[in-house]
């Protein structure tokens, strides 16, 4: 029984982190889908518009890689939550560096389902989230 009662000694600092993390990704699924021209959870719910959804999932699972790394080497509940806001803004960089500097019609080739213009957004957010987590090793 002791041990139990000693692994769930930091359950309160999981719940913290973990509540905090979740609430990151609720906020990064609103800013992300404001910034960007069309409306990919429309787009994906009832157009079954495949390359949204890559763009999307991409987004996410980029952003949560980030945050992952700035959970894990955050010092405190707000030393994660500056890190957390430090990735977000960089997952948002990356998709206007997409955008504008490599596919300047990316909007128009998500509309239309490209998956090509899809796969290359979401892999540029999962690339951006993993860069953002080895560069917050401090």
């Amino acid at each position: 029984m002791s041990q139990l009662v000693s692994s769930l000694t930091n359950l309160t600092d999981f719940l913290m982190y973990f509540g905090l993390a979740i609430a990151f990704l609720l906020v990064f699924k609103a800013l992300f889908t404001r910034i960007t021209p069309y409306d990919e959870w429309r787009l994906v719910k009832e157009e079954q518009n495949t390359a949204a959804a890559l763009t999307l999932s991409g987004a996410f699972i980029g952003y949560s890689i980030a945050i992952a790394g700035a959970a894990s080497n955050s010092v405190n509940l707000i030393d994660f939550a500056v890190w957390g806001v430090v990735a977000l803004v960089a997952q948002i960089i990356a998709f206007f560096i997409v955008r504008f500097g490599f596919m300047p019609k990316l909007v128009e080739r998500i509309q239309n389902n490209e998956i090509p213009a899809g796969m290359l957004m979401g892999a540029m957010s999962v690339a951006v989230g993993l860069l953002n987590a080895a560069c917050m090793t401090y």
